[in-house]
């Protein structure tokens, strides 16, 4: 059964926030807070946040450069998960993935239909690494971002969770690149 060991040492991991809207500012993006709220509450540091607009190359750009940033060990980005044309994001996600968690979006929709029911299926969410670097990809509202970090990342990402997690084999992510 899941759980904390308490007796281990908390490791905070420094996490950063894309919000996908066309419409949304900063003041407006009540789910991007929402995860940032819960990032810090965590004990999480939250290294960067933007807004961009729903377009593949410019999400899969910023992707880039987050997995490419030695500070950045996780990308949370909400919005742009749907069924929709403008809905690219799980498409710019998977643009740049080594390897997708596929398990994360059935998860997801597991914890989704106890809230939303059969809605869930309309949802794409997603986890993938990169360069070493964990990548989400959340439906854009702020009770879908509570749920996902409520239920499911908030556990992966604390090292002391059993009996596994992310934290513990963030080391290992991306020892393909350096095998030779």
């Amino acid at each position: 059964m899941s759980r904390i060991d308490e007796t281990m040492e908390f490791i905070p991991v420094r996490v950063a926030v894309l919000t996908v809207s066309d419409t949304r500012t900063l003041a407006e993006d009540r789910s991007g807070q929402t995860l940032a709220d819960r990032i810090e509450r965590a004990g999480h540091v939250l290294v960067d946040r933007q807004i961009i607009h729903d377009e593949r190359t410019q999400i899969a750009a910023q992707l880039r450069l987050w997995i490419a940033d030695p500070e950045i060990d996780v990308v949370i980005s909400t919005g742009g998960t749907g069924l929709t044309g403008r809905d690219v994001t799980v498409e710019a996600h998977r643009d740049v993935y080594d390897k997708e968690i596929e398990a994360f979006g059935t998860v997801f929709t597991m914890v989704s239909m106890e809230k939303i029911g059969t809605s869930a299926v309309q949802s794409r969410a997603t986890g993938g690494v990169a360069g070493g670097t964990y990548l989400f990809a959340l439906p854009g509202s702020p009770g879908a971002c509570k749920d996902a970090w409520d239920a499911i990342l908030e556990k992966q990402l604390d090292y002391r969770h059993r009996p596994c997690n992310f934290v513990e084999i963030m080391p290992r992510l991306d020892e393909h690149l350096r095998r030779k």
